[in-house]
């Protein structure tokens, strides 16, 4: 099984068959995670490979590699990475807004806005991949529609209508918070 090359097991991987994933997943587990190494601490990207090898087993039977697998697995490790990354400056950047003004943390609206970053946060792990991937980048990471269809080989189109879909989404998950969102803007 182990000189099988990766399209053969990944053909089994879409069949269901276990032991085409383990084998993928033992092949791979490693040097993903010293890849992901590169962008995050090694505990994230552990998980973070873990769960891309967890999405491919979920997704097998949807699932379509453009590419080789192994190029996509390192492209959606590094996607994950960036992503993470670009939560933790969004974090950063909120915290020391609020602490520049240490009245917020005396103040009782501190921790509603700290259970509204959590809400936000769940808001976005709960939308398709591919609405948050585009609107991640767009939002967190600053770059314009050309440049995410550049890099997600899509469309600028399609990832406006990701963005669009990924907004109409999380209006509708925060509309009850979206009062004390204006209020704190």
């Amino acid at each position: 099984m182990d000189k099988e090359n990766d399209e053969i097991l990944f053909f089994r991987l879409q069949g269901g068959e276990e032991k085409a994933f383990d084998s993928l997943f033992l092949r791979y587990y490693p040097s993903l995670c010293a890849y992901a190494r590169q962008f995050v601490e090694f505990e994230d990207g552990q998980e973070i490979v873990q769960d891309v090898m967890v999405w491919l087993w979920e997704n097998r039977e949807i699932h379509i590699v453009d590419t080789s697998l192994k190029n996509y697995l390192f492209k959606a490790v590094k996607n994950r990475c960036l992503t993470l990354n670009a939560h933790y400056e969004v974090r950063q950047r909120v915290f020391d807004r609020l602490s520049a003004d240490r009245k917020w943390m005396e103040d009782p609206d501190f921790y509603i806005v700290e259970e509204l970053s959590c809400k936000i946060e769940e808001a976005l792990q709960r939308l398709p991949d591919s609405y948050r991937e585009a609107f991640e980048l767009n939002r967190f990471q600053r770059m314009t529609y050309n440049e995410i269809a550049t890099r997600l080989d899509v469309s600028p189109k399609t990832v406006d209508y990701r963005i669009q879909q990924a907004l109409k989404l999380l209006r509708v998950e925060l509309k009850d918070y979206l009062p004390i969102l204006l209020a704190i803007l």
